[in-house]
């Protein structure tokens, strides 16, 4: 017989090398800036360790691993292990990961508790109890095998021989060797005895073998004279005999009589060289896997969620009861469901989460989804319903259609909340849950806006103060003080000073010229537009005096607090694509005028940095969930009639990337379609850079009867009965309104569908009337929707629809260019969005016209600031109102924001409570202490 054939490790792991060096540049190619990942967990400092962890290492660069090789001293006890296995588990960008063993510490440590804390689906030793139970159980296909004997398969595979009916023998019962290559062979379907050193017939089961694994851990313990003629063997022994030729006095055996065995056998491996280079290549191989494994469940747009199921009742239950009667998704279900990985959430509880920004960088070379924004006809005091309808249109797309979608609304104010209007979580079967999480504190953004916002105010006053009191020295050593004898400037100082034009960074080279300039801002008390906010309806803070006190020394100043939603901070955050543009935005905010007429920034008052750290969580969206279980982004919530009146930049962009090329996300911009949707275009999207594909125009025959001449809606009063009577004269009249806010839409070129949301006391007559009139005014499609009573059910039309118009021509455009005079832009709003025949510029305006062009914020967008009740300036005309001067009586600028919005008519930044405020309904639940009452 021929002697054996050599088994070369060297040359099988070599070959797997280069085949996984291929698959990993595969993976780069087709999702660029990943690499699979490896963490070596090391404790203690052993010599043999550090020698199989720099193999290990060496190996990985060669392949294209991104490996990290952790090493914790000796006197690591076992809870810092089983921390930095934890943490090592919650890193997405490690895919592979094994404890070095065995452990080298001072301390005593479990070592089966260590390797069974290291998590599954990463444990590519394959040492963890439930990859073992998984083997030993047949699941090859899931889990992870040791690397040992994974090798020693690779290496039978090698032969050509089948490995199912042949008679295999195993030498060893250990863990990491023995037990799982009984188990490997035996669920390859070959017939499988284990053997130890125990074994009193080793000689005669060994000549039964076909295929021999030994693992025995003893020098040539097999005979060659054992053996069956024609046998595959594998040796797994590394041993060390004494050997005087050798330099070292001791050579390498393996558990095998190697060269009697070689006379004998068909197939086996040498030591060294042999099974050896097999086990760093099968961790490698389990690495790729792993890093495979890992992209198949993680892919972007590759969703696999659970819907909840809604159980509807009729009459509809109160908002709060069909909320309370739903139990939500745990909230990181909900985030691994629309693949964001553990280390980018951060969990408020078991329904509320932030996502890091970071999730952007992640996913930046994926595509974007479908871009949907939702606004509505010029609405009664009660809403007709947007968000109501944005929360039906993702359950429809989500929970019926299995479309990737997400939500992306405003955080509601607590003034309004408690005020007149209620929460805004939707309604009825379409509500973001919980609803009065949602209303209220939520992850304290609004509470955070409030703080930063009241710091800069008084920062301003104190700095008036403080110039008006001391001499230029006093307050030069305060502002730049001696500390251990060395005076320094702070960053923002140092910008302060390249501002003013003094290119020094030694505070004792300023002369008095330039300490002066430095230290005076010199503020002009009657040009200070930054006012204090509260999250509050509070009428009686509308105007106040300030500075009262005797300590103030009769310094008093007439100011006011508006809502804290109505803050240009809260701007700044919907508008910002990120921390650091936040923070610049920040410092450009303007908040008063010198006596020489030169803006005063944040930056100027050295504040900016304090209010990053303020609004550093609350950059990050929130997320939440519909009743019927589709993610949800809660961010930010400025004001419409005052501000820009939409969510955040920052949601929207993490969103569109989670869901897809093909999936959806839909948001809500506040008021009628001439309010937000027309900032939504104008502003948010000209920074943003996003282009919207669809919009989703709301409208209800009960607005559409107050525009054809109904009597006036008001909030708490029954409705007359033109509201709940058939009147087809009444809406065809008021489809006036409707047709300018399709043809308002249609001027930005992008299709609009037409969502006639109907109440119980709509006609079946009154409701074809409306989407008729919709579509001969030019609508993509108009249907009715009955989501309030059904859920995503009763917008399905609406959410098939969309659809189609999101495949339709879309060429979106900007009204008016940013270069354009003041003046122009907002003729342009006027005329071309409200129907005005011109505007009129009261003298205050003029002189705001005159200033912000001088001082270089003419070329700011326009966010017009005007009641939401009307197209026009006068919320009691109704319809479509033609031939009108629209008056404007004042501008102010939010240049942190990025736009100058011109007051038109009476606007208040402070609303006030009604007579019957809505916190009447509001309670704690007596039993459950929940929450009790209507939102």
């Amino acid at each position: 017989m021929a002697p054996a054939e050599i088994l070369s490790g060297k040359v099988v792991s070599g070959q797997v090398r280069d085949r996984l060096k291929q698959q990993v540049v595969e993976m780069t190619e087709k999702f660029p800036g990943f690499r699979p990942g490896l963490a070596i967990l090391q404790v203690g400092n052993r010599d043999d360790s550090n020698l199989y962890i720099n193999m290990k290492l060496k190996a990985a660069a060669e392949i294209g691993i991104s490996a990290n090789h952790i090493k914790l001293p000796n006197t690591a006890t076992e809870s810092d292990v089983l921390k930095c296995i934890a943490s090592l588990n919650a890193d997405p960008a490690v895919h592979g990961f094994i404890v070095q063993l065995p452990l080298d510490s001072d301390k005593p440590i479990n070592t089966e508790k260590i390797t069974n804390a290291v998590a599954p689906e990463k444990d590519v030793d394959g040492l963890s109890s439930i990859n073992a139970g998984k083997l030993s159980r047949g699941d090859l296909g899931d889990c992870f095998i040791p690397c040992t004997p994974k090798g020693c398969m690779e290496l039978i595979r090698q032969t050509g021989v089948q490995v199912a009916g042949k008679r295999a023998v195993v030498i060893g019962r250990s863990k990491i060797v023995g037990a799982p290559m009984h188990d490997l062979l035996l669920w390859n379907n070959a017939t499988v005895t284990t053997c130890h050193s125990k074994t009193s017939t080793l000689a005669e089961e060994v000549g039964k073998a076909d295929i021999l694994v030994v693992a025995a851990g003893r020098a040539e313990m097999v005979k060659g004279e054992w053996i069956k003629p024609g046998a595959i063997v594998i040796d797994c022994g590394i041993n060390h005999v004494p050997d005087s030729t050798k330099a070292s006095g001791k050579r390498v055996v393996g558990d095998v009589a190697y060269t009697s065995a070689k006379e004998k056998a068909s197939f086996i491996t040498p030591v060294p060289g042999g099974v050896g280079p097999m086990t760093v290549a099968m961790l490698m191989q389990s690495t790729v896997e792993s890093a495979q494994r890992f992209l198949e469940k993680f892919q972007p747009g590759k969703w696999t969620i659970q819907y909840n199921h809604l159980t509807l009742k009729m009459p509809v239950p109160s908002d709060i009861e069909i909320s309370q009667s739903c139990m939500p998704k745990p909230i990181d279900q909900v985030a691994k469901e629309v693949g964001l990985f553990p280390d980018e959430v951060e969990l408020y509880g078991q329904t509320k989460a932030k996502v890091q920004l970071s999730v952007l960088n992640r996913l930046k070379n994926q595509p974007d989804g479908k871009y949907v924004v939702v606004t509505g006809i010029t609405p009664t005091p009660l809403g007709e319903g947007k968000s109501t309808t944005t929360v039906g249109l993702v359950q429809a797309l989500g929970a019926h259609l299995h479309q990737n979608v997400f939500a992306c609304v405003r955080q509601p104010s607590q003034g309004p909340t408690f005020g007149i209007k209620g929460g805004a979580a939707g309604g009825g079967y379409c509500q973001v849950v919980p609803m009065e999480e949602f209303n209220l504190h939520l992850t304290g953004d609004i509470h955070a806006i409030t703080a930063a916002n009241n710091l800069v105010a008084a920062a301003i006053d104190a700095r008036i103060f403080h110039e008006l009191t001391q001499s230029d020295q006093a307050l030069y050593n305060r502002l730049v003080p001696s500390v251990n004898g060395v005076r320094k400037f702070s960053d923002i100082q140092i910008r302060r000073l390249q501002k003013l034009g003094i290119n020094k960074t030694d505070p004792m080279a300023l002369t008095k010229e330039e300490v002066n300039s430095f230290v005076r801002l010199d503020i002009d008390p009657g040009t200070i537009t930054w006012q204090r906010v509260l999250d509050t309806n509070d009428r009686f803070l509308r105007k106040i005096t300030i500075g009262q006190s005797p300590t103030e020394k009769g310094f008093t100043r007439t100011a006011q607090f508006d809502i804290t939603v109505s803050s240009e901070i809260m701007a700044v955050l919907a508008l910002a694509d990120g921390l650091d543009d936040m923070k610049k935005r920040f410092g450009r905010m303007v908040v008063a005028s010198s006596k020489k007429g030169q803006p005063v920034t944040a930056d100027d008052l050295g504040v900016t940095g304090a209010l990053a750290v303020l609004m550093k969580d609350a950059v990050k969206p929130n997320l939440m969930q519909t009743l019927e279980g589709t993610p949800v982004f809660v961010h930010a919530g400025p004001f419409a009639n005052i501000a820009h009146g939409n969510s955040s930049v920052l949601a929207d962009k993490i969103a569109l990337k989670l869901v897809g090329k093909d999936g959806f996300v839909v948001t809500e911009a506040g008021f009628g379609a001439d309010i937000g949707m027309e900032k939504f275009f104008n502003i948010k999207c000209r920074y943003s850079g996003l282009r919207p594909h669809v919009v989703v125009l709301v409208a209800t025959v009960r607005a559409l009867k107050m525009h054809g001449g109904g009597p006036a809606v008001t909030a708490g009063v029954p409705l007359p009965r033109e509201y709940t009577e058939e009147n087809l004269q009444l809406v065809a009249k008021g489809c006036s309104n409707l047709n300018k806010q399709i043809q308002n839409a249609r001027m930005f070129g992008v299709p609009v569908v037409v969502a006639v949301n109907a109440f119980k006391t709509d006609t079946k007559a009154e409701l074809a009337l409306v989407v008729q009139h919709a579509k001969e005014a030019g609508a993509f499609d108009a249907v009715e929707c009955t989501h309030w009573a059904e859920g995503g059910k009763g917008a399905l039309a609406l959410a098939r629809a969309v659809q189609r118009a999101s495949q339709a021509p879309s060429n979106f455009r900007f009204l008016y260019n940013v270069e354009l005079p003041v003046v122009d832009k907002i003729r342009l709003i006027a005329q071309q969005v409200y129907g005005a025949r011109d505007i009129e510029l009261l003298p205050e305006a003029q002189e705001k016209v005159a200033l912000y062009t001088k001082q270089g914020f003419g070329n700011l967008p326009i966010c017009m600031a005007k009641t939401h009740l009307s197209l026009s300036h006068d919320p009691e005309q109704k319809g479509a109102p033609t031939n009108f001067v629209l008056p404007i009586r004042d501008i102010r600028a939010s240049v942190g924001a990025g736009f100058l919005y011109p007051l038109v008519g009476t606007m208040s930044t402070m609303p006030g409570l009604p007579t019957r405020p809505c916190f009447y309904d509001i309670d704690l639940d007596p039993v459950s202490g929940g929450v009790n009452g209507l939102f």
